[in-house]
């Protein structure tokens, strides 16, 4: 089957469809051309057990960021020891990561959102995009109730992706977190140990931390924003998520000013931040809880 295959009703019937027979229509139809990514977070582990009960060789891809928890890497083995395959891993351009470095500091994501969504842009939304590239299926572990902006998840939609469509699946849509915890324990699933450390949304180090008791889901994600009205987002799930808005223009000397405008070596990319008006229990996107 093919992307350009798929008419409004049959995108209908797939969003009625139940997680585990949507995971194994995926594969079946798509094969190689489907793949579940995965930061593994809890739902990430849920559906990599779904697929595995339709095939023995499905796709799962991860972003390896460069600064994720030893906790997070230790999972690619216990994933690949369960179900028998091989998880692919991508990471970010060494040349682009070593620039923003040098020009912005290791930690400039403290600085200000926009900077924040460069270094999301450069570790973790480029290889994603590498990821896609081979695919037509993206598996992802969002759902409605993670926060105000994922309220309105398809399980199923049609996507555009760096100029082609792709479709974009959300298995778990309309599961909550008592399902998610039942799901995993009554299958005895492998899961990021950090979990058991207090976190509720895991990324990048620094970026995530444990939550406090009282505080909702994904605060404890780039827990300096806390105060602010934004949604904290990575970049991977938002449409056309190869610009992002904003007013700060920073030059190949650092220099600050207008909007944001970031150049590398290899050209140039213009970066927006538009302050959202959601409700920031979110999280990334990226999410956690929300592979992807």
């Amino acid at each position: 089957m093919k992307v350009v295959e798929l008419n409004n009703a049959l995108i209908e019937e797939l969003n009625r469809m139940e997680a585990e027979a949507l995971v194994a229509w995926a594969f079946n139809n798509f094969g190689a051309r489907a793949a579940i990514g995965t930061s593994f977070q809890l739902t990430g582990s849920v559906i990599i057990e779904l697929a595995s009960r339709t095939s023995k060789d499905f796709r799962v891809f991860t972003i390896d960021t460069g600064r994720l928890h030893q906790e997070t890497l230790d999972m690619v083995g216990k994933v690949e020891q369960r179900y028998g395959i091989k998880i692919e891993r991508f990471t970010p351009d060494a040349e682009k990561v070593k620039d923003m470095v040098e020009r912005f500091g290791e930690y400039l994501f403290f600085t200000d959102k926009a900077k924040q969504e460069y270094c999301c842009k450069v570790r973790k939304v480029e290889p994603n995009q590498r990821a896609l590239a081979s695919l037509d299926v993206w598996i992802t572990g969002l759902r409605r109730d993670q926060s105000g902006y994922r309220q309105d998840v398809k399980k199923a939609e049609v996507v555009d992706q760096d100029g082609r469509k792709i479709l974009k699946l959300a298995p778990l849509a309309d599961w909550d977190m008592n399902r998610i915890d039942s799901f995993i324990e009554e299958n005895d699933l492998p899961i990021n140990e950090l979990f058991g450390k207090g976190y509720d949304s895991i990324g990048c180090v620094i970026c995530s931390t444990p939550l406090v008791a009282g505080e909702a889901p994904r605060s404890g994600r780039w827990r300096w924003q806390n105060s602010e009205d934004n949604k904290k987002e990575c970049g991977i799930h938002i449409s056309g998520n190869t610009r992002i808005s904003g007013s700060v223009r920073i030059s190949g000397s650092g220099n600050i000013s207008g909007n944001l405008d970031i150049s590398d070596k290899a050209g140039s990319s213009t970066l927006t931040h538009k302050p959202s008006k959601c409700s920031d229990d979110d999280a990334d996107l990226e999410s956690e809880n929300e592979d992807g």
